[in-house]
């Protein structure tokens, strides 16, 4: 990845909506050239997919979650089924296996504290293997869309 994919993705980031002939111009390519490499970098995975950023709150879903999950047994199959199990709980953001004193890291966004309750007991407490769940609440959301920049 060259200096010009770098601005492509940073320009994308920015607006995903950019025409390619507005993005050719803004990273300095004619815009063949520009299509060819957007092109290249959703091939190759660098790209995923193009999204709109939603305020949650405006969309009815105010409270942010942070759940906490540990399992009884690490394996393999337990940490499939927790995966799939958290993959089918409306308002997941983001899951993520992490280290530390906990094995499962989940981003919900729901209406409000009887939503996340009716979510807790309807699907997260009904997962076999988990055995602690913590939650913590947003307060306040500082940033959460940034743009990613090369380390």
């Amino acid at each position: 990845m060259d200096s010009i994919d770098k601005k492509i993705i940073a320009a994308l980031q920015k607006d995903g909506r950019l025409s390619n002939v507005d993005l050719a111009d803004e990273v300095g390519l004619s815009p063949s050239p520009c299509l060819r490499r957007v092109k290249m970098l959703e091939e190759q995975g660098v790209i995923t997919g193009y999204s709109a950023n939603i305020d949650r709150e405006a969309f009815g879903l105010p409270l942010t979650v942070f759940v906490e999950l540990t399992v009884t047994r690490h394996s393999l199959e337990n940490a499939d089924a927790v995966e799939a199990r958290l993959a089918a709980i409306p308002g997941l953001v983001s899951c993520h296996m992490v280290s530390g004193d906990a094995d499962f890291l989940v981003e919900l966004a729901v209406p409000g504290l009887k939503a996340y309750e009716r979510l807790l007991s309807e699907h997260i407490l009904k997962i076999e293997c988990v055995s602690q769940v913590r939650s913590n609440f947003s307060l306040r959301s500082i940033s959460t869309c940034r743009p990613l920049t090369p380390a």
